[in-house]
């Protein structure tokens, strides 16, 4: 059928004593049967993640995800993601809704490395619910509710980039100086001499070279999800990257990337020249700097595209929807919550009674 995109010599994974699916197990690190729970090991892949040029030829990239997959597309989000083609999609693991058709399947790069999931759906769960005890602002009652939630194993796609920077600046750098001031004051009608600190500031030109290798820029390649929820999800350990086994994907959601490796790039040498920034004022130093100018080459830039694990899930209190997200290797919980008003708002007068408290004190201590 057109509507479904077989891999050129798909790979199953039938049970060798019932012949029922054989399953990725995040405990285990195996495959195991769904029917009578027999596991088999998954052949190691010894060889290192490729890094591969970024200014090479990305039509000579494989295609090939080795699995028999059908691609899905969600009528309300656009989302796409590859499904074992026995499975039935009922609903969209990105936003939750039921509108999930079957769609004509591109040719996207392969990823060549992955980190298999390490957090089963149970142990999910309970990081999600320690999460939630674990948030003051939220309401009593959302804290001690079993939450009804629907959790997705998703390998999101990711791009990484490495690149060598040589960057030369200039700007003016300011270093605070004191000196001894007296003043005079009018108290209860009598003049009064005193002597204080007053700043100032000495600026001098700077200029210098500053080098860096970049390696692993991580950058998001889905734009189905809150960049602020990938963000605090992402501490991924690239230490544990394994060779790409289609076996770590049988049962599992992947999400085909919507991010392309040029726009990937782009966002990546943004955030680069975000952190070049910083060294670089920290390399001046002062106290203040203005004028900042900086010029950067960038050299041998290389990328890999990988997929990395998350349990997605959307729950909805008192009719509004929430997501959070759970990284599949390491159990850290990113995610949106209802707020308490009455938490918030004691919280709030709490703080303006301290800062009055504070007011007062330094009022009686001039006075």
């Amino acid at each position: 059928m057109e509507e479904q995109a077989i891999a050129k010599d798909a790979i199953r994974f039938p049970c060798s004593s019932c012949g029922g699916p054989m399953l990725f197990d995040a405990d285990t690190q195996q495959l195991k049967c769904a029917y009578c729970g027999r596991l088999q090991d998954i052949e190691a892949d010894g060889s290192a993640p490729i890094e591969h040029a970024l200014d090479g030829d990305e039509d000579g990239a494989s295609t090939d995800w080795g699995l028999e997959q059908v691609a899905v597309r969600c009528g309300s989000c656009g989302g796409e993601s590859l499904i074992p083609a026995q499975q039935t999609a009922a609903i969209c693991p990105f936003c939750g809704s039921p509108k999930v058709l079957p769609h004509a399947q591109e040719q996207l790069i392969r990823p060549e490395s992955l980190i298999p999931f390490r957090i089963d759906r149970d142990d999910a769960a309970a990081s999600f619910r320690a999460w939630k005890k674990k948030r003051w602002f939220l309401p009593n009652a959302f804290k001690k509710e079993n939450t009804a939630v629907q959790l997705s194993g998703i390998y999101i796609p990711y791009w990484t980039y490495d690149a060598d920077t040589a960057s030369s600046y200039s700007a003016r750098r300011g270093d605070y100086h004191y000196r001894s001031v007296t003043r005079t004051r009018v108290v209860d009608g009598k003049t009064q001499t005193y002597t204080e600190m007053e700043r100032y500031t000495v600026w001098r030109s700077v200029s210098g070279r500053y080098d860096r290798f970049f390696n692993d820029v991580l950058i998001p390649a889905s734009g189905h999800y809150d960049a602020q929820l990938l963000d605090r999800l992402g501490n991924f350990r690239l230490d544990g990257l394994l060779g790409y086994k289609p076996d770590y994907l049988s049962g599992y959601i992947a999400e085909r990337y919507s991010v392309g490796r040029d726009q990937g790039w782009e966002r990546a040498r943004r955030r680069i020249d975000a952190m070049l920034e910083d060294d670089i004022r920290s390399e001046i130093g002062g106290d203040e700097i203005s004028g900042l100018s900086i010029g950067t080459q960038v050299a041998g830039r290389t990328y890999k595209h990988l997929l990395l694990p998350v349990w997605n899930a959307a729950y909805t209190y008192r009719g509004k929807p929430f997501r959070f997200m759970v990284n599949g290797q390491t159990g850290l919980v990113s995610g949106e919550a209802p707020r308490s008003p009455w938490k918030i708002g004691f919280f709030t007068l709490a703080c303006l009674a301290v800062a009055a408290a504070i007011a007062w004190f330094v009022m009686q201590q001039q006075g």
